[in-house]
């Protein structure tokens, strides 16, 4: 079985590459691969915000990261700077910078591109969205 990094560059509804990505990571999971992490860059981060409200019959792409991360232990971090240019900010982020609010939605977490990499040390592929 493979290691995979996902890479997610698209916005949760401005594109397709969230929802492709979301559907490549199941149902790698379910097929017994291993996904070290998945990692939300450029535009990618507006996947992560708990502002995300899609209409009652539209599909949930931020909830559905959410539950597919809690059913498989799956790593879901944004890159900081990135996230922090688009106004997406953790709670972590809030407090260190005396900010009264925060949009980032748990378990999703914040961190520097030198997670890409490492991910990609021990990862056999990279796939980006």
């Amino acid at each position: 079985m493979s290691k995979f990094i996902i890479q997610v560059n698209g916005a949760a509804y401005s594109s397709s590459a969230s929802y492709n990505a979301y559907q490549f990571s199941r149902a790698a999971l379910e097929s017994g691969h291993e996904i070290v992490r998945v990692f939300f860059y450029q535009d990618g981060v507006f996947n992560t915000s708990g502002l995300n409200s899609p209409a009652s019959d539209e599909f949930d792409l931020t909830r559905s990261w959410i539950e597919l991360s809690e059913q498989y232990r799956l790593e879901l971090v944004s890159c900081v700077s990135a996230a922090l240019r688009r106004g997406i900010i953790s709670e972590t982020e809030a407090r260190e910078n005396q900010l009264s609010h925060w949009n980032m939605q748990a378990p999703f977490t914040m961190a520097g591109l030198g997670e890409l990499v490492t991910g990609l040390e021990s990862a056999d592929r990279l796939v980006s969205f």
